[in-house]
């Protein structure tokens, strides 16, 4: 299968590198200079796009001037190349007059293009305007606190991006069933607003005439608390279903405390929302457990005991601690990314019983693959290509030198 991108920011160029993941040959093209992500932070010490590295792994990488009648011609050479299992397009840049699905499809009518936009209206949007629109904010962060907190993970792009790999495969199945391609859109607010109702937060607030309160690292609807225990780590404890509400109270030995208390409430603390009910009593048992041991004092009978847990940790001690985050992991591989350096990379997180996992593959440097696409792609020449490098219409750094960030 080959797909052809066209992105900037997190959904789509993840959805890219998904499908890439997964086999898929996914050639992005980019402005010479660069695409709006090329320079994106995090950034490694050299300056160097870590953005551009994670979100583009085993893709190939055309630079052409868009800006160019003839750059305009390659780009839509490329993406309605033929081949039946060609003819893909992921695109956020809404580009019209020459890259719309009604002007590609001109050229190959069984074109598949899935479209991100902003909101339903084609406005932009990203993950830290769609959350405060629907109210996310408002409900996260400490109990009784009123300042709105805006989560560090872009939740709806990821959530996007792999809606859009959904979306593009069936359409594409559609299309091997009737011949027929489409263009398929999706809005990131559209996405989060559908989550939204999913998980029945708008009919919660329909129906109370109420919005949530903010319940700080309480699990919502059940019983999960954060504890600060003796050594000055923290954890959390999930007690989401009666098997691990019953774990949680054997590995602690509070079962009886928690009887008393259930009695004194009048509650049935096997509930899932009684124990959200009451969950500060329940916490108030739990803490001084908590604050007189270690965590070497517990996780062993934790893990016997089947809890479910965690440590607290920033992404510099989970990187030294977390197994999961290494080699160890079959889905991690120690990467030597171009221009960057060596350190532990994802490949996908499937595993599929008929085929092994490829290995994680190099972001390309800006305009690697210029060539060979041209060539294997569009059809042209080497001294039709030439003239196009000689020209300025397309770029690559081994023929003009060009760095990618």
């Amino acid at each position: 299968m080959r797909v052809v991108e066209g992105s900037a920011f997190v959904a789509v160029p993840l959805a890219g590198m998904t499908l890439a993941q997964m086999g898929a040959d996914v050639i992005r093209f980019d402005r010479l200079e660069g695409g709006l992500d090329a320079k994106r932070w995090p950034v490694a010490p050299n300056g160097r796009s870590l953005f551009w590295a994670g979100l583009n792994k085993g893709k190939r990488s055309v630079a052409v001037d868009m800006k160019s009648p003839e750059g305009r011609e390659l780009v839509t050479r490329i993406v309605t190349a033929p081949g039946e299992d060609a003819g893909l397009f992921l695109t956020n840049l809404r580009v019209r007059g020459w890259m719309d699905y009604e002007s590609l499809s001109r050229h190959r009518p069984d074109l598949v293009m899935l479209t991100l936009t902003g909101d339903r209206h084609g406005r932009p949007a990203v993950d830290y305007t769609v959350n405060p629109s629907l109210g996310f904010p408002d409900t996260t962060g400490p109990e009784g606190s009123t300042e709105p907190v805006a989560h560090v993970l872009p939740a709806w792009d990821c959530i996007a991006g792999n809606l859009a790999v959904a979306g593009l495969l069936a359409a594409e199945r559609q299309r091997l069933k009737t011949g027929r391609g489409q263009q398929v859109e999706v809005a990131l607010k559209d996405v989060a607003a559908a989550m939204l109702g999913h998980l029945g937060i708008i009919g919660e607030t329909a129906l109370t005439g109420e919005s949530r309160p903010k319940a700080g690292n309480a699990l919502y609807g059940a019983y999960g608390q954060d504890f600060l225990c003796a050594d000055g780590r923290r954890v959390m404890v999930v007690g989401l279903t009666r098997r691990q509400w019953q774990g949680l109270l054997k590995a602690t030995g509070t079962g009886e405390a928690m009887d008393r208390l259930a009695a004194r409430l009048g509650a049935d603390l096997g509930k899932e929302g009684e124990r959200f009910r009451h969950r500060h009593a329940i916490t108030e048992i739990l803490a001084p457990w908590f604050a007189a041991r270690a965590v070497a004092d517990f996780a062993e009978s934790f893990d016997a005991h089947g809890v479910t847990w965690s440590i607290f940790r920033d992404f510099r001690t989970a990187l030294d601690e977390d197994p999961d985050l290494s080699p160890e992991n079959p889905m991690f591989s120690m990467l030597t990314q171009p221009g960057i350096g060596t350190y532990p990379v994802p490949a996908s997180p499937l595993e599929f019983s008929a085929a092994e996992r490829d290995a994680p593959a190099p972001a390309p440097e800006l305009g690697e693959h210029t060539e060979e696409v041209l060539a294997d792609v569009a059809g042209l020449g080497s001294g039709e290509i030439g003239r196009l490098f000689d020209a300025g219409v397309v770029g690559g750094p081994s023929r003009v030198g060009q760095t990618p960030r």
